[in-house]
């Protein structure tokens, strides 16, 4: 099988919504797409804003190895000349050596979004390939909403497939742009166009039923050899063919070489630096790239999983760049536990007595609503305080906390709402009793506490906390219920996630802030020096 990456990510995967790149964002994800091995990256719609236009003036002095920077246009207009047609001169203008022209195939859009004839769409695909060609550019031609159009009205979509075909098209690609074909459609079309023509085919999936790697398998599966998609499946509505899926399944399951398996050993580092530039927190349920995708929870798993890595699971984690993780649950065993402890760097026994107490103490955690998947901090301290020579570097003696609101007499609306609290903590045998003022009380608390550690941990003023959640655990019991908060916090680059849980949400808060300073001093702050 031979197959050709053509990633989108830059035009198409930025139509979904909230994504929006700048032209230097473009370039850096251009830079890493090439050293992937990526084979073409369309770099935009140079005639619909002045962003594209000065990335394709920018990519041109780029030095990639890989890769051919691609642009992206419509056929000349209706009734227009194509020489003078303004999207046909951006595509000129943008310096790119191959240019992929969308063109209609469905004739309902002929009729109705167009408002033209079947005959000026042949002519406007025809007039479009053929002036590119003669001046000197290489043309794909993306044949949208082809499959609709293959059912709606067979020989018109052909035929337009025909038109570009004879006219110097290179390639043709075919569509699925509203993402409602399913497999068999896929391949039933394909195998229709082999029979009229033996230029290259290509694949254009969206994902609207969820189907869009499935699809774009199917399509190479019946010989088509280029595959578009984007980074995570990026695009609008429901997305594109993800190419996160589709370049692992292709090397590793179906034995097609892609990419260098140094460079597929990056790929989810690639996955989650287009996340970062797209402002997405990357999805942890994908497939290959995701936290969760070698992520194991039942004790049967990792018990199995200690013996055979693969009994469990369906290719190294290595390979694409990610890693095993192992979560400790109310589901845990003495496998989860000591797998996890390892991985946290805390060495355990199997038979050692307290990994039989550590999971009973999980477990009984668990049943009052803790949650340690999203908190490894937190079970980390939990393990650590179970060890007999284990000193906690600071003991709590009380804390108290004051909530006051103040209104001015003069003016309603400049109301003010006072947070303090002091704080009783023992460091190395000795007391302080601290107060702190906040803009709310888990805010003192947290001031109240770092004053009090920090004659004698003068770092811990650097702990950031980055997010503070809180999750109502039973909804039905009002303000009694029991809440869980989940607190995040960094040192630099380091980040870790501790956890409380209390019907008193200041409780809640209190322990999972505990947990992230004594953490930092008991795990982080040795590793910093």
């Amino acid at each position: 099988m031979q197959v050709v990456l053509y990633d989108t990510s830059l035009r198409d995967g930025a139509q979904m919504e909230g994504i929006s790149y700048s032209a230097e964002e473009k370039l850096e994800i251009t830079r890493r797409l090439d050293d992937l091995g990526v084979s073409y990256i369309e770099g935009g719609w140079p005639g619909s804003n002045p962003k594209d236009a000065d990335y394709f003036q920018r990519v041109q002095r780029l030095p990639l190895r890989n890769a051919v920077v691609t642009a992206f246009s419509m056929t000349r207009r209706a009734g227009g000349d194509t020489a003078d047609d303004p999207n046909i001169r951006a595509l000129m203008d943008s310096g790119a050596s191959v240019c992929t022209l969308v063109a209609k195939t469905w004739d309902l859009h002929v009729d109705k979004v167009l408002h033209t004839t079947q005959a000026e769409n042949l002519r406007m695909i025809a007039d479009s390939v053929r002036y590119l060609r003669a001046q000197g550019r290489r043309v794909f031609l993306d044949a949208e909403h082809f499959f609709d159009g293959y059912r709606a009205n067979r020989d018109f979509a052909l035929k337009c497939l025909m038109a570009a075909a004879e006219s110097g098209a290179e390639c043709l690609v075919l569509c699925d742009t509203n993402g409602g074909s399913i497999t068999t459609d896929i391949r039933t079309a394909v195998r229709a166009v082999q029979k009229l023509t033996k230029l290259d085919l290509g694949i254009h999936v969206h994902n609207d039923c969820d189907l869009a790697v499935a699809n774009s398998l199917a399509a190479l599966d019946e010989g088509v050899v280029q595959v578009q998609g984007t980074v995570n499946g990026y695009g609008e509505r429901c997305g594109n063919a993800n190419l996160c899926s589709i370049i692992p399944v292709l090397q590793l399951k179906m034995g097609v070489p892609l990419v260098a398996p140094q460079k597929l050993a990056e790929l989810t580092a690639l996955s989650h630096y287009v996340a970062e530039l797209a402002n997405i927190r990357p999805e942890p349920r994908a497939p290959f790239v995701g936290l969760n995708a070698f992520t194991h929870k039942a004790g049967l798993h990792a018990d199995a999983m200690s013996k055979v890595e693969e009994s469990y699971q369906h290719i190294p984690p290595a390979s694409v760049g990610n890693r095993k993780r192992i979560l400790v649950s109310e589901l845990a065993g003495r496998s989860n536990v000591v797998q996890k402890a390892e991985e946290l760097g805390l060495k355990l026994d199997a038979r050692d007595p307290r990994v039989r107490q550590i999971v009973n103490k999980v477990k009984a955690m668990e049943q009052l609503g803790y949650q340690y998947e999203g908190a490894e901090a937190s079970f980390e301290m939990l393990v650590r305080r179970m060890d007999e020579g284990y000193t906690a570097p600071f003991d709590l003696v009380d804390f108290m906390v004051v909530v006051e609101k103040h209104r001015r007499e003069s003016r309603r609306d400049s109301d003010t709402m006072l947070s303090e609290a002091t704080v009783k903590v023992v460091v190395d045998g000795r007391q302080f009793h601290t107060a702190a003022e906040g803009n709310g009380p888990v805010n003192a608390l947290d001031a109240a506490l770092r004053k009090a550690l920090v004659e004698f941990y003068p770092q811990v003023a650097n702990v950031n906390l980055v997010d503070y959640k809180v999750r109502i655990l039973e909804g039905t019991q009002g303000t009694e219920a029991q809440v869980r908060v989940l607190i995040e916090s960094s040192y630099g680059e380091r980040v870790w996630r501790t956890v409380g849980c209390s019907s008193n949400i200041i409780e809640a808060s209190w322990m999972a802030l505990v947990d992230s300073l004594e953490y930092w001093l008991a795990s982080v702050m040795p590793q910093a020096g």
